[in-house]
């Protein structure tokens, strides 16, 4: 599959976007911590705990080599060896967690612009937040579905047709994270418009490494 490429800036051909209506996201700090906090960080405890764990960061180095960001991949995973091991399932979901939880930071972060935006700002700003917003919220119901498919994984045939639903909401949830920026092309510069587009790359990576995971995940599940 050709490699994806993201935008580095906010310049885009598409239109703005039609504005929709704000959805809530109350207490997201708190949910993606939650979200998180079952997956045990790297203990330190004992030769055998270390050597498994030894084993376990090696798994995830090398398996992040198939990613467009290993060094992203590696680093932001690496933290939950105890709860990985060498298992790629638990990898990939691993990965779509932490994915959701960069996401809906996101998500939370350009509520709290727009809201801001609504009292004095330029209106192409404020309209380019409001986009933002929506399409991130998306991207988050998205992935919460991925991940909420992945933990109910059934063996036997029905399992492709699982997989091909992640894969496909993991897609579109990179594509709406990607989209945010479009809205600001006709935006001026300013620092409120570089912090956005900035933050939007690093979540974008993330997902895209999530994805490449659960691409990989299936590869290795479904060939002969």
């Amino acid at each position: 599959a050709s490699k994806l490429q993201f935008k580095k800036n906010c310049i885009s051909l598409e239109t703005l976007m039609t504005m929709r209506n704000q959805r809530p996201f109350s207490l997201l700090s708190l949910l993606s911590a939650a979200l998180l906090l079952h997956l045990q960080p790297i203990s330190t405890v004992g030769y055998s705990d270390s050597n498994t764990n030894t084993n376990a960061v090696d798994f995830i180095r090398t398996n992040c080599g198939a990613t467009l960001y290993p060094e992203l991949c590696y680093t932001s995973l690496s933290g939950y060896a105890n709860a990985i091991q060498q298992d790629p399932a638990q990898l990939a979901r691993v990965a779509v967690a932490v994915s959701l939880s960069k996401a809906r930071r996101m998500a939370n972060y350009v509520s709290n612009l727009s809201r801001q935006a609504d009292y004095g700002a330029e209106h192409r700003s404020a309209a380019a937040l409001h986009d933002c917003f929506t399409v991130f919220g998306d991207a988050v119901d998205q992935i919460r579905g991925s991940l909420k498919q992945m933990r109910r994984l059934n063996p036997g045939e029905s399992f492709r047709f699982q997989m091909s639903n992640v894969q496909t909401w993991m897609s579109a949830a990179l594509t709406n994270e990607d989209t945010c920026t479009d809205g600001f092309e006709d935006v001026p510069d300013e620092p409120m418009k570089t912090d956005v587009c900035d933050r939007v790359v690093k979540v974008t990576e993330v997902t895209s490494n999530a994805l490449a995971l659960v691409n990989s995940y299936v590869s290795k599940v479904t060939t002969p």
